[in-house]
């Protein structure tokens, strides 16, 4: 499940040469390469996905991911993992976010809380080979940017500059003694004095704006949002489909049993905690939850959030427990897989982020409907927040897409052998504009699969719903 450094036990000169024999192997050049032909049928790839889902909500899946080509893509991480595959690998394996589109970036509040930008979704995390997650990354920018109005050279310089970003920070990364690269993190207070050489007056004040009401994004924040007051109590409010009460699902003896086994779900996850974390979850009692809808690939799957509350209703705790399946690249990584999908994706996460979660943890446990899923747990709202991707300028895309860059580098480096990585891509640009050609290319074909969803949805083929 989890990479063991391939290079362990060599020098630097040793791991240096990997580097320069693997370019031998798989040229810069070939990263530029997209196969279509034989391709399995996109369509048919999501609906092998849905026939594990709660089928009310597959619609709406399908729904939102018509909203746009970048919408397809956040849904369709099946689908490029299947095209990615195709194409020559370099054997350089890191622990992958697997999902490491531009939005699954952003800032959230770390335990000191700080807030940190980082990588924040990791439904996908498995070990491979680095190049998936940078070509991930560009070709979502460079459909993002097509999606803004942006011309085709720019939206391929937007791409490079995520690559520059990548490669650039490896090389840094690669002089760095191990604790040092273990530490690298980004605050969002430096990233937002540092891009204010990039944007002006008025969009600075805008992003410091953003910011703070990040930050204001807790548990507190999701009382108010999330609840009214019943009977003199906090309960969680229907809003059907996205938001579900399970009193709405359940009654009677089922929904005393579902009640009682949530008791016991809590503390077996958090077992699963470090354990001055577990001490302060048991400072909370569980009192209701119910079944939200959360993103766009994950539409469909069983995530549920928990109200939980600790001195007075004044005090409470959100926790997001979410299914989690086995990772998209599964099928097509020579890694070994696991057998507790929550456990991959928890571990994932704390390898891949400088600082994580503390209540972040995993837990199998059986379903309404009987069945036994495996699902992780994290805080709902903890400061998190990402940018607007149909808000951003051409000069604010090319930098984000370079901070990503450098972000996805630091995390690689926390798993793979960062100083052959550095050595396999060299100081020239030959990296970043492979990477961009590659990028191009998949935002042709990812529109002409989203078209080709839409033609599915019109001949009645699929069903898809906006709510």
């Amino acid at each position: 499940m989890f990479l063991k450094q391939q290079s362990h036990g060599l020098s630097r000169e040793q791991r240096e040469e990997l580097g320069r024999s693997v370019r031998e192997t798989v040229p810069i050049e070939a990263h530029a390469y997209l196969d279509t032909l034989g391709r399995t049928d996109p369509v048919e790839l999501l609906e092998g996905q849905a026939a594990s889902r709660v089928p009310e909500l597959v619609p709406l899946r399908y729904g939102r991911m018509l909203a746009s080509p970048f919408a397809h893509l956040r849904g369709a991480a099946l689908v490029m993992a299947s095209d990615l595959a195709r194409a020559p690998r370099t054997g350089l394996e890191v622990q992958l976010c697997g999902d490491a589109h531009m939005s699954n970036f952003g800032v959230y509040a770390s335990p000191e809380r700080r807030h940190v930008f980082d990588l924040n979704d990791f439904d996908e995390t498995f070990p491979g080979p680095f190049e998936w997650d940078v070509k991930r990354l560009a070709a979502s920018l460079v459909v993002a940017a097509r999606g803004n109005g942006f011309g085709r050279k720019q939206a391929r310089r937007i791409a490079r500059s995520a690559a520059e970003g990548y490669r650039s920070a490896m090389t840094d990364l690669a002089g760095l003694g191990s604790l040092a690269a273990w530490y690298q993190h980004l605050d969002a207070d430096e990233l937002v004095s540092e891009i204010g050489s990039v944007l002006d007056a008025r969009r600075q004040a805008r992003m410091r704006s953003t910011l703070k009401k990040h930050r204001s994004r807790d548990n507190l924040h999701a009382l108010k949002r999330l609840t009214s007051v019943v009977d003199g109590h906090a309960r969680i409010r229907s809003m059907p489909p996205v938001l579900v009460p399970v009193e709405e699902m359940l009654e009677g003896a089922a929904l005393d049993a579902l009640y009682a086994q949530m008791d016991g779900f809590v503390h077996a996850y958090g077992r699963t905690l470090q354990p001055n974390h577990a001490h302060l979850l048991e400072q909370f009692h569980f009192v209701q939850m119910a079944r939200k809808v959360v993103g766009v690939g994950s539409v469909g799957t069983r995530a549920w959030i928990l109200l939980l509350q600790g001195v007075d209703e004044g005090d409470p705790l959100f926790l997001q427990v979410k299914e989690v399946g086995e990772s998209v690249l599964a099928r097509y990584s020579p890694a070994p897989g696991c057998d507790d999908q929550g456990k991959r994706v928890v571990l994932g996460q704390r390898l891949l982020q400088a600082t994580s979660d503390v209540f972040l943890g995993w837990q199998r446990a059986y379903g309404i409907d009987g069945v036994e899923r495996d699902f992780y747990v994290r805080q709902l709202r903890d400061g998190k927040g990402s940018v607007v991707v149909e808000a951003m300028a051409r000069d604010a895309m090319t930098y984000y897409a370079r901070v990503c860059g450098r972000t996805l580098a630091r995390a690689h480096a926390r798993s793979g052998d960062r100083v052959a990585i550095a050595a396999y891509l060299g100081t020239t640009d030959r990296f970043d504009r492979a990477v961009g050609e590659f990028a191009d290319a998949y935002a042709d074909l990812n529109a002409r699969d989203h078209d080709a969803l839409a033609e599915a949805a019109a001949s009645g083929r699929v069903t898809a719903a906006v709510a």
